[in-house]
């Protein structure tokens, strides 16, 4: 069982994360978090690194479902979708499989279900964007 979900885009990094940012508005997400990688590392490390992006994710409505059921379920969440360059124009997209990491949640038998209706919409969200 994988913990992310995975596909190849093509095009700019910058293009890539513009179009994961609208295809997850278009599954009812917002992104809450940035965080640049790259740059994070240069100003505190000094390290170069490639391109690599984590948007933080959030859909309310089903964000509230599962709080509602297990507030302890807040330490996974939002939904982390990374976009990083791989090189050659080809921009990597994983989302978090949701359903994975609320399998080791209690009340699973009532989260599994939301979990399983967000893992969906964000496989959408991957498959658009490598599409």
């Amino acid at each position: 069982m994988s913990y992310h979900i995975t596909a190849m885009a093509k095009g700019g990094f910058d293009e890539v994360c513009d179009r994961v940012i609208e295809e997850l508005k278009t599954e009812g997400f917002g992104v809450l978090t940035e965080i640049d990688v790259k740059a994070t590392l240069k100003a505190k490390l000094d390290v170069d690194f490639r391109p690599y992006r984590i948007l933080g994710a959030c859909n309310p409505p089903l964000a509230h479902q599962v709080l509602e059921t297990e507030d302890k379920v807040g330490v996974l969440l939002p939904c982390n979708v990374v976009v990083q360059d791989r090189g050659d124009g080809n921009i990597e997209v994983s989302a978090m499989d949701p359903a994975t990491a609320m399998a080791m949640v209690e009340h699973r038998d009532k989260i599994e279900p939301i979990a399983g209706i967000v893992r969906d919409k964000l496989k959408k969200v991957v498959d658009a964007v490598a599409a």
